[in-house]
């Protein structure tokens, strides 16, 4: 997806997202698709712009997928074949047209295209996917394309976030701590249409939990916006159900995230935190992002591998 690496291109980067129709599915879009961006990039700007300067002044996704593409492209390398890794994201930069093209003049005979996406949804991986493909025509690439759709189940993926769980939770009391699997919401309407995406994270968390026998856990769905009806439960709303079910000790999974961006490091680490704090949690805990774990790198590595 990216994400604005400064406070300038915060609205650039709002616009760009909002311009997506797919993620964002208005009627005669061709025509309303880009005044809603404008202004709606407009409108929201300054308090998202207020969010970043809070972290920092920009989204570190960039740098953190630079190090993912750095080791696993080092993780193939090792096993003997001639690889190179790409990175093409989807709102900022560098953005699939870059990645096409530099593969263009690389003279790439065949590629594989591997969504940072774990879940596949259509307005995330298939959305990216589509774009990758448009890019790859416009710039006249014939070579073949492998698509990995999604792995919410692979082995060293759910290892790795197992161990983010574990490392959470080293120093906290067992008897006393919830597990909350936090997903980034998307429209309820996409799940009714047949998108297997809040499948595919229950099957995650399903998998991740059998490393944790006894532990209560559930899974909530973060990021809603606009008026259209969300996947539910809303994390907010359950961490403020949960305080008065009695619970005390909250760690935070971000299940759907491969790494810190502004949804673990403001939505999760500032504003969920603070909204825990007042319903009454006593802990609160947030279990870290994947980035660029040994584990994790492993898992993309087996995946690029399987698809060759």
């Amino acid at each position: 997806m990216g994400g604005p690496d400064s406070l300038n291109a915060v609205r650039p980067f709002l616009a760009r997202l909002f311009s997506d129709k797919e993620l964002i599915r208005l009627p005669a879009a061709k025509v309303t698709q880009p005044l809603f961006a404008w202004i709606v990039s407009g409108l929201r700007a300054r308090k998202v712009r207020r969010y970043y300067e809070e972290i920092g002044g920009g989204s570190p996704i960039a740098s953190l997928t630079e190090r993912q593409r750095f080791a696993l492209e080092e993780a193939l390398r090792a096993t003997g074949g001639r690889f190179k890794v790409y990175t093409g994201m989807r709102y900022w930069y560098p953005l699939a047209k870059h990645a096409a093209l530099e593969m263009k003049e690389d003279g790439v005979a065949r590629a594989i295209a591997l969504p940072l996406y774990p879940q596949f949804c259509a307005a995330t991986t298939g959305s990216s996917l589509n774009d990758l493909r448009r890019w790859l025509k416009w710039e006249g690439c014939s070579f073949p394309v492998t698509e990995i759709r999604s792995y919410p189940d692979h082995p060293k993926y759910v290892a790795a976030l197992a161990e983010t769980v574990a490392s959470a939770i080293r120093d906290a009391d067992r008897d006393g701590i919830f597990l909350l699997f936090s997903a980034h919401g998307v429209p309820q309407a996409l799940i009714d249409g047949g998108d297997p995406y809040r499948a595919e994270t229950e099957r995650t968390v399903a998998a991740v939990i059998r490393s944790f026998p006894g532990l209560p856990h559930g899974i909530s769905f973060q990021s809603r916006a606009g008026r259209a009806v969300w996947l539910a439960p809303d994390t907010v709303d359950e961490v403020t159900r949960l305080a008065h079910a009695g619970v005390k000790t909250l760690v935070v999974v971000p299940v759907s995230f491969v790494s810190d961006h502004i949804e673990t490091l403001h939505e999760l680490d500032v504003r969920l935190a603070a909204h825990a704090r007042e319903v009454g949690i006593q802990s609160f805990l947030r279990a870290p992002a994947l980035n660029d774990a040994p584990l994790f790198i492993s898992a993309l590595k087996d995946l690029v591998l399987g698809a060759v």
